[in-house]
């Protein structure tokens, strides 16, 4: 059982980059799924499938994308955690990195990036760092 199923996630998609992996899986749900949409719009990672097999619960696919041999996530940071929660309002959203990195948060109006809870004036739980 795992407590914190994007804390997880993360943890995937972090030890696979390190290894030079083109995929990785891990369990399906759809926090997960809207997480993983985000960081493909946002293009740190080229997609996702999502995989049934027979008998066993469903997985994702995550393709992991790369730039001249090397990861295109250098650094993914969980922010918000199940024993310490994180909120931002709208306007305590700093661009991370100078603008080179996001913040994902879960918001009244689904899970976005900072620069679309920006766009959409609305602030939330501070799920993850990407950089």
């Amino acid at each position: 059982m795992v407590n914190d199923p994007v804390g997880d996630m993360i943890a995937r998609i972090k030890n696979a980059a390190t290894r030079g992996r083109s995929k990785v899986a891990c369990p399906a749900s759809k926090m997960r799924a809207r997480v993983l949409d985000v960081l493909a719009e946002e293009g740190y990672i080229r997609g996702y499938q999502l995989v049934e097999k027979p008998g066993a619960f469903p997985e994702f696919e995550i393709e992991l994308k790369y730039f001249d041999g090397r990861p295109v996530i250098v650094e993914i940071r969980r922010v918000s955690k199940p024993g310490r929660r994180v909120y931002s309002s709208i306007k305590d959203l700093k661009p991370i990195k100078n603008g080179l990195g996001i913040s994902v948060l879960s918001t009244p109006k689904g899970v976005m990036s900072d620069s679309a809870a920006r766009d959409a004036n609305v602030g939330g739980e501070v799920l993850l760092r990407v950089y």
